[in-house]
């Protein structure tokens, strides 16, 4: 078996983490410390040579004991790549080389305290919304103008890296004083990406478009009534997408420095309708049910309306879940999908009389869904949703739908084998929308091993086409994606890279 390890292991980085009895800290979420090079992994099965591109993942994996109580999304930012072309595969993990990753690697300790810790409790002042966090650029990851970029959910900086190296390739000179959030949108039609953020001053967000080449377009105040928690965002051929829900930070609790987030049912959600590269001014905000919505799938223009859909939570703040693990009741039941109850939605809104329709699409539980990227922004059929783990942020399956006949397909990973969001990779030469192949890591608690499973996404029920055995296990993580070879060796050349 080909496989290298770069030098940087658990030996080459500084670990302070002792810290075992923690049920985002054990088992598929016991963090991996070591990063490998390697090519020739043992296969089951045979790799398609129709293949041609990268699978992106990111995880989370801390290397210090926390500063108090620790919540999954604090952990330093890992991602793996998975580069497949004529047959063969190449794999390579590392972590993402933040500011605030770096700093704790000098001082060989936690500086920041994470999500669930008062901030006051953080050595250093900290980035993005929230202001007591470290940026540990976790949380999605996407690959535009030819690089992968990592972004933090609470808003950091655009951390870029070389998505067949994972070569650093530095922060984003673009990049708003108040960072940009995870799940920033890439067009394939025009290469440009749409991004906003937010934060706790006026006017509460920006939308931004960056084009092709990497350069800031455009960028604009969103006015809000004051400070949100968007998560996602989506996009039309000639329009954005953004969202105020009524959930967020407990004003009065803010003016102390206390973030916690409250659920307030008598409000609306409001979606905010903008041109591409509108102002403020021509925000048009459209009023639907009070909800929270973690992802969106996708959005479309139907004549005088634009079509979205995503995932209605439910129950955004749900009891505490009486099987939760005890001493982490609020951690485990937040991160509960089968306590937020999230259900695949479509949200329609009429440009021509403000009007609002919305309707549940099915009754399952289901989140982190996925489509062919070439199909974004515009009219599509098939779309990707995972299936989660009573009681634990873990993925036990994937769901397929066929969004024109509302027919579905269920893909079982396994006993004991979770997988990951996953990516959708085009056949070479595909010329119809589903014609190609599913692509996730999945980790086998029973082996104790991570492999890269492929599916045929025409043919789920035959199982997994090939499965790539993996130099080692990672943990567990939020976000994934999947971009053609073509289209990133084009960017590059373009680029000069």
């Amino acid at each position: 078996m080909g496989i290298e390890r770069t030098g940087a292991s658990r030996a080459a980085f500084k670990v302070s983490l002792t810290t075992e009895d923690h049920p985002y800290m054990s088992g598929p979420w016991t963090p991996q410390h070591e990063e490998f090079d390697a090519e020739d992994m043992p296969v089951i099965g045979t790799i398609p040579t129709d293949i041609d591109g990268v699978y992106v993942r990111n995880t989370e994996n801390p290397l210090h004991e926390p500063i108090g109580r620790y919540h999954p999304f604090d952990g330093d930012g890992m991602l793996h790549v998975m580069a497949l072309r004529d047959g063969k595969a190449t794999y390579r993990n590392r972590f993402v080389r933040t500011k605030g990753f770096e700093a704790e690697q000098e001082a060989g300790r936690a500086l920041w305290a994470g999500l669930a810790e008062n901030p006051a409790k953080s050595e250093r002042p900290g980035w993005g919304a929230h202001g007591g966090l470290k940026d540990s650029s976790s949380t999605d990851v996407i690959i535009h103008a030819g690089a992968i970029l990592s972004t933090f959910y609470q808003c950091g900086e655009a951390y870029r890296l070389d998505p067949y190296t994972l070569e650093a390739l530095g922060t984003d000179d673009w990049c708003p004083p108040e960072g940009i959030s995870a799940h920033p949108k890439v067009d394939e039609k025009t290469g440009e990406l749409m991004f906003f953020n937010y934060s706790k001053t006026a006017p509460y967000m920006h939308y931004g478009v960056v084009g092709a080449d990497n350069v800031l377009k455009h960028l604009t105040p969103i006015t809000l009534p004051g400070p949100r928690l968007p998560h996602d965002m989506a996009f039309t051929t000639n329009h954005a997408i953004l969202n105020d829900f009524p959930l967020f930070w407990d004003p009065i609790l803010l003016e102390r420095g206390i973030h916690v987030s409250r659920f307030y049912p008598e409000m609306k959600t409001r979606f905010g309708v903008i041109p591409r590269f509108g102002t403020d001014a021509e925000v048009r905000w459209f009023e639907a049910e009070p909800t929270y919505v973690l992802h969106f799938l996708n959005a479309w223009e139907d004549g005088d309306a634009i079509v979205m859909d995503g995932y209605f939570q439910h129950d955004p703040v749900p009891e505490t879940s009486p099987d939760a693990w005890p001493g982490h009741e609020r951690l485990m039941t937040f991160l509960d999908q089968a306590m937020i109850k999230p259900r695949l939605h479509r949200w329609r809104f009429d440009l021509a009389t403000g009007e609002t329709t919305e309707t549940q699409l099915d009754d399952r539980i289901l989140e982190f869904g996925i489509i062919n990227n070439q199909f974004a922004g515009v009219k599509y059929r098939y779309a990707y949703s995972a299936v989660s783990k009573p009681g634990w942020f873990l993925f036990t399956g994937l769901v397929k739908h066929d969004m024109d006949t509302g027919e579905s397909w269920t893909i079982d990973f396994g006993p004991e084998r979770y997988g990951s969001e996953p990516g959708f990779a085009p056949r070479v030469g595909a010329t119809e929308e589903d014609d190609g192949y599913l692509i996730t890591f999945i980790s086998d608690m029973i082996e104790d091993r991570s492999e890269c499973v492929i599916y045929d996404a025409r043919k789920l029920a035959d199982g997994p086409v090939c499965r790539i055995i993996l130099p080692g296990r990672m943990s567990s993580g939020t976000h994934a994606t999947w971009s053609q070879g073509e289209t990133i060796r084009k960017s590059q050349a373009e680029r000069g890279r």
